[in-house]
């Protein structure tokens, strides 16, 4: 039986949705308010809804789920080469619609609420990092047209600082000495800060059992394990972990014609925080592995140490894509078989 699509173009106020009748042909192109919507969609038998994956749009997919029609989420990239015309509501409902039909497209997972939760603690402690980290570089700075110098490394430094107190109070201007004291009650409440959020990250990924499972593979940690989880939605979007790990940029670029392919640097498409801290992992696993597998060797002796970290995040990316897609448990001797 043949179902209707939709495509709708979501905003904050203002709704477009573009629809072709399944059963009359008839063709419509109407403009929304956010309950007119809502209760449009729960009069019309169950359907397919195309939405693009934009600010709300998990919110979207979870309440027109609800409503019990099918929902599929679509990278704007994959969108806008079907705008036809000028860039209007209209015009992106329609190109919605018909991206959503081609074969073979793309669809991005919609998310629970848990995960859109922790993704925001990852944003978060992110954003408390970088703060905390350009606080200690200006407290440097400053300190340095002093005469001051200190050792390298965030805990180094600010122990350091700590520890000659009393020395810099003897030899700094007062008010240099107050703005120290303000700099580093700022840097103290930074710290606390991200503590609480690495504490209630924590606490997630020991009640989620998809976090725990891939606890257990080399390079991924706490922050890797849910930031993995809570980003990549349902696994089974992805056909296989290749096409995993090339929606988190770790494959090399392609450029081909005439027949030939040229494989260039790592793409560095999808989310680049997920990305940041696979390649971390797989540093660590590279410098800190007391028993290295062969592959590992035989990529350390041929391949330059940036190159080989980022295969290793690769192979990590795969690995977790496995565990969560089929439900299975990390092991340490598998060996993998090609499907037929």
């Amino acid at each position: 039986m043949n179902v209707t699509t939709y495509g709708l173009d979501v905003a904050k106020r203002v709704f477009q949705m573009y629809w072709v009748d399944a059963q009359t042909g008839e063709v419509t192109n109407r403009r929304f308010g956010r309950g007119d919507l809502i209760t449009f969609l729960a009069q019309r038998p169950a359907g397919r809804v195309a939405l693009e994956a934009c600010g709300s749009a998990h919110w979207w997919a979870r309440k027109i789920q609800a409503l019990g029609h099918e929902v599929v989420l679509l990278h704007a990239q994959f969108i806008r080469p079907f705008v036809q015309t000028n860039k209007t509501d209209a015009a992106d409902a329609k190109a919605i619609w018909t991206a959503v039909q081609q074969p073979g497209m793309r669809t991005v997972a919609a998310k629970t609420e848990d995960q859109q939760a922790m993704l925001s603690l990852h944003r978060m402690r992110s954003l408390l990092v970088k703060f905390r980290t350009m606080q200690i570089n200006q407290l440097r700075g400053f300190l340095y047209e002093f005469g001051v110098t200190l050792r390298a490394g965030r805990l180094a430094g600010m122990s350091e600082i700590r520890d000659r107190m009393a020395e810099l109070e003897d030899t700094l201007p007062r008010p240099m000495v107050l703005n120290l004291q303000e700099q580093l009650r700022r840097i103290n409440a930074f710290e606390d800060d991200i503590d609480q959020l690495e504490k209630r990250i924590g606490a997630w990924q020991k009640q989620e059992s998809a976090c725990r499972a891939i606890s257990e593979v080399p390079g991924i940690g706490r922050l890797t394990a849910t930031a993995l989880v809570a980003t990549i939605g349902d696994a089974k979007t992805f056909k296989s972990g290749r096409e995993f790990a090339a929606f988190l940029g770790l494959v090399p670029r392609q450029n081909g014609t005439g027949g030939k392919v040229r494989l260039g640097s790592i793409s560095k498409r999808g989310d680049p925080y997920l990305r940041t801290l696979l390649i971390h992992g797989a540093r660590s696993v590279l410098c800190h592995a007391k028993v290295p597998t062969s592959w590992q060797k035989g990529m350390q002796e041929r391949r330059p140490g940036n190159v080989v970290a980022v295969a290793l995040a690769n192979k990590i990316a795969r690995t977790a894509w496995a565990i969560l897609a089929h439900q299975s448990t990390y092991e340490t001797s598998h060996v993998s078989v090609r499907p037929n």
